[in-house]
């Protein structure tokens, strides 16, 4: 598979990474040897970037990769903090990031963790002087090697792109999520800083097998965010209302089955799609069984795509999505 650099990590890392928050059972029971066998089936397709946070299964998931990792040296895990306190700009002191990333550190079993993100904080506390003096001090102290800024608006990526040490910058970007093209993409290439892209597959809309008879299970937060009431709804298919989204996700379907690669499933060309966009270093897909985690690695051995279908799903966007997502994140 093909690596990059992780932006002012300076650490290569692969293009199709591993997102694990639902290794940490939050929306659904998922046994540790079922974890550790996704974990396996990526590592072995040539993954080497795990994303996860500290509330994840608060704290599951990350001890689950901390006991897989003394089998796994050399992978780079980045972890998230934030969320552990209310998420208002008075939450996010040095005190508290200490305390934060000695428990990721804990549960990981390591003594610097990779990469440390603030999970999606408050803009004002990503426009804040006093937030990077305190993740500068963490640094310094060794606790972590490098911080990133995981973000929901544009806006805020472009403020966390503008301070000197920020190494990252994980946001929503797939075919139902172009904003970050115009601004933040360019601008994060431009200053040497990684891109991370999370929730590729519109929470499973462009893989194709949702209809508008499908039902999540009660465990799963897409079951309490159909109609946009509960968990994020940036987050959850992208923003998209659901219906609307099981339509244009039918689209991008049949754009794949004429303009994509031979045998590629719609997912797979949907994970292609963002790995391929200039400036992303790692695309975080989730994966509930080592056949989707195989089969989403395979999505970085993909051939370059076609122009017709690069124009199909921008048509897609304008036509479909771009009026109920584009200026709010």
């Amino acid at each position: 598979m093909d690596s990059r650099t992780l932006g002012r990590t300076g650490r290569d890392v692969s293009a199709l990474g591993l997102g694990t928050w639902q290794l940490g059972a939050d929306w659904g029971e998922v046994d540790e040897a079922d974890a550790r066998a996704v974990l396996e089936a990526s590592v072995e397709a040539g993954v080497t970037f795990l994303d996860t946070a500290d509330v994840y299964g608060d704290g599951r998931s990350e001890q689950i990769i901390g006991r897989f990792l003394r089998d796994h040296p050399g992978l780079t895990v980045a972890t998230k903090m934030g969320r552990r306190a209310e998420q208002v700009p008075q939450s996010y002191t040095l005190a508290n990031f200490r305390d934060w990333t000695d428990r990721s550190r804990r549960n990981l079993g390591v003594e610097t963790l990779d990469l440390v993100q603030l999970h999606c904080p408050p803009s004002a506390t990503i426009d804040d002087d006093a937030t990077y003096d305190a993740l500068d001090t963490l640094v310094e102290e060794g606790a972590v090697a490098a911080y990133g800024v995981s973000v929901e608006t544009a806006d805020q990526a472009l403020s966390a792109l503008a301070r000197p040490h920020v190494a990252t910058i994980q946001i929503i970007l797939n075919a139902f999520r172009l904003k970050p093209l115009e601004r933040v993409l360019p601008a994060a290439a431009d200053s040497g800083v990684g891109i991370i892209a999370r929730v590729p597959l519109a929470s499973g809309l462009l893989a194709g097998r949702y209809d508008e008879q499908t039902r999540f299970a009660a465990d799963d937060h897409r079951s309490f965010n159909r109609d946009g009431s509960a968990f994020d709804v940036g987050e959850t298919f992208s923003g998209v209302p659901y219906d609307d989204g099981v339509a244009a996700a039918r689209a991008f379907s049949a754009l794949v089955r004429e303009h994509g690669p031979a045998g590629a499933a719609p997912a797979q060309v949907a994970l292609a799609w963002v790995a391929q966009q200039p400036g992303v270093s790692t695309v975080i897909p989730g994966a509930r069984n080592p056949e989707q985690a195989r089969a989403n690695a395979a999505a970085g051995d993909l051939p370059p795509l076609s122009p017709a279908l690069l124009d199909g799903v921008r048509a897609i966007y304008e036509e479909r999505i771009r009026s109920a997502v584009h200026d709010r994140w």
